[in-house]
Order: structure tokens, then C-alpha cells, then sequence
């Protein structure tokens, strides 16, 4: 099965805004999190179970549809694997095992989430400038760590992507980009609330046993702040938006 590992690192941005859609307590709970606190481990010396495999058993050939745009299986099974694979290594880690029906319901309400969003970009008339399409490229390579624009265009052949289906991924990013940003319009966190974000990593450091790590001063990491806070309110917006295009739209789960 062909691997459309850049639909995963594409979609990866918008799986964390909008998987948890049908969970919004916990959405919002999780977008709470500093990102740099880390839960106890289990002991390194601990016997690791062997690694699970997905479960593909059952996947219909058309998993979902949303207002006649079918999800396939094949698209479905290479996020899938990618998020389970994900998933059970940090299960493994604590000693536990993927509950795979509930994962799969994630995934599928997240895919569902995106495809509402790229129908919508579409529906508003947001285009994708080769300039626009260049610059994500280039982003995503830099974030990846893999060089160059034409670096990251060869890993992806590797995977069995043409660049005519690169291009056309990217451009849909860019057009869900701007439908965001269009949503949520100019963000300008106060002082307060990048503070408050600060003093949240420092206690919640402290919750999980980190006391002797040293965190750098807020000056020094406020730029840095900005940035999760400015994403933690594009993603409220983002789900929000989901929501309403959710209770509207023709949608179903043969999952």
C-alpha cells in the first residue's frame, strides 16, 4: 500500500486542531498543556512488551463520506498507521496498550474535520499562489529537518508521492490556512495571558517532578510563547468552525 506520508505531516497541524472535535472538554483541556511537560515514564530497565500492530481488519472501501466526497480506505489506512504507530510507542512507554476502536473514531472524526475545512476554503474562494505554495514547502522542510525545498520534494517521491500530488496538498494547506486565519482574524495575545501561560509551564513542571529543571526566564521565551498562544486560539477558532460546518453537512461513517 502506498504511503501518503505527506498527507500525515500536512494534516498533522489540522489533526490536533480538530481530532478532538467530538471531545471538546478534553480538546480544551489538552490545548491547556505546556508542551514541554512530560508524564513519568515507565523505568527504562522495565521489560517492553512487543510492538502492537494495527488493526485493519474490517475497513470498508469507502470509510466515510462528507457532502458526497468519499474518504477511502487507502487514505484512511496510511493515517491510521501513522497515528497508531505514534500512539502505541508512547503507550508503550507507560506500560499500556491503544485502544484501537476509539483511536480509529479520532481519526476518522479528524479526517471528516478536514475535509469539511478544505470544502469550506474552497467554497470561500481562498487561492493558493505559487508563492504562497513555495513558502509552506519550504516550511515544512525546515520543520522536518530534511534541507532543502527539492530535499524534501525527493523523501516524498521515495514514499511514492509525484509532485503533482505534493502541489496539490500543499495547496489545500495553504487555502485551510487562510480560511483559519480568516476566521480568527488578527490574534494579539496580551502580556497577561502570555504570563499566564508561562506560570502554567512552571506549575505544571512541577506537578510531574520537574522541580530541578531550570526554565528559562519569560523574556527569554516569550516570542516562543506568543506562538502557542497564538495557535491555541486559531485552534479554538478552527473547532469551532468545524463544529458549525459539522452540524450542516451530509455526513457518513460506514466505519
Amino acid at each position: 500500500m502506498r504511503k501518503k506520508w505527506l498527507l500525515s505531516l500536512l494534516l498533522a497541524g489540522i489533526v490536533s486542531v480538530t481530532a478532538a472535535c467530538g471531545n471538546t472538554d478534553e480538546s480544551a483541556e489538552n490545548n491547556n498543556e505546556a508542551p514541554e511537560t512530560q508524564e513519568e515514564a515507565a523505568p527504562v530497565n522495565a521489560e517492553q512488551p512487543d510492538m502492537p500492530e494495527p488493526d485493519l481488519a474490517g475497513i470498508p472501501d469507502v470509510v466515510a463520506s462528507v457532502n458526497g466526497k468519499d474518504i477511502s480506505k487507502e487514505d484512511f489506512e496510511s493515517v491510521y498507521v501513522n497515528q497508531f504507530m505514534q500512539a502505541a510507542m508512547q503507550a508503550q512507554m507507560f506500560g499500556e496498550e491503544v485502544n484501537q476502536d476509539e483511536l480509529k473514531e479520532q481519526m476518522i472524526e479528524s479526517m471528516i474535520a478536514q475535509e469539511l475545512l478544505k470544502q469550506e476554503a474552497n467554497k470561500a474562494g481562498h487561492e493558493a499562489s505559487e508563492e504562497d505554495i513555495t513558502n509552506t514547502l519550504e516550511d515544512l522542510a525546515a520543520q522536518y529537518g530534511l534541507g532543502t525545498s527539492d530535499e524534501f520534494l525527493a523523501a516524498l517521491e521515495e514514499q511514492g508521492m509525484e509532485r503533482e500530488e505534493v502541489m496539490s496538498e500543499l495547496s489545500l494547506q495553504v487555502k485551510v490556512d487562510k480560511l483559519i486565519a480568516s476566521e480568527s482574524g488578527e490574534i494579539e495575545p496580551t502580556e497577561a495571558e502570555l504570563k499566564e501561560f508561562y506560570e502554567l509551564a512552571i506549575a505544571q513542571q512541577a506537578e510531574m517532578g520537574g522541580e530541578d529543571v531550570e526554565i528559562p526566564p519569560f523574556e527569554e521565551l516569550k516570542d516562543e510563547i506568543e506562538k502557542q498562544v497564538k495557535l491555541q486560539k486559531q485552534t479554538e477558532v478552527a473547532q469551532a468552525l468545524v463544529g458549525k460546518l459539522r452540524e450542516e453537512a451530509d455526513v457518513t461513517i460506514n466505519l
